[in-house]
């Protein structure tokens, strides 16, 4: 009897895990498609990681103002729609996550990131941005979709040369 107990915690504790490491990569590969947003850019691809009545907030003084809050897979397909227009927004995106803690509750999981976003734009400036990301997931069958994404601004700043440089890159001779 105690080894059948053994077995089901054991279980339930590797599901637990494997749902872990899918809203880990769902989060991941949210990120890197916004790396990517631009014109010619395939919305319908990043809105396959939202569920249908998800909300998408921006929170705080400088977020909440700038980004407002989306509810529902349309108005997050608008929201984002503004930057895949011609010229484009960004020249250089790149989304760095760290201090990942996640927690899962049968089908459906919390997550929080701190976020570094060091970013080139089309109109020749540049910015470096920290916030802290917090969402909320569904979890079905073997899908894994955001229901809840938070953004607050911890910090901005802007930067006086692109992140960007065209040098050759140093390296030992």
């Amino acid at each position: 009897m105690t080894s059948l107990l053994n077995l089901d915690s054991l279980q339930q504790r590797l599901t637990t895990l494997e749902n872990e490491k899918r809203v880990s990569a769902c989060m991941n590969n949210y990120m890197s498609l916004c790396d990517d947003l631009g014109p010619g850019f395939e919305l319908e691809t990043l809105m396959h990681l939202f569920t249908e009545d998800a909300v998408w907030e921006g929170k705080g003084k400088r977020y909440g103002k700038t980004f407002g809050r989306h509810v529902g897979i349309n108005a997050i397909e608008m929201m984002f729609a503004k930057y895949i227009k011609e010229p484009g927004h960004f020249f250089l995106n790149v989304h760095l996550l760290g201090n990942e803690v996640i927690t899962v509750d049968g089908n459906e999981a919390k997550g929080s990131w701190m976020l570094m976003q060091p970013s080139d734009f089309i109109d020749g400036k540049s910015q470096l941005s920290c916030a802290r990301i917090t969402a909320k997931f569904r979890l079905s069958g073997r899908f894994c979709q955001i229901s809840h994404f938070k953004t607050e601004n911890k910090f901005s700043r802007p930067m006086s040369a692109s992140w960007d440089n065209s040098a050759a890159l140093p390296v030992p001779k």
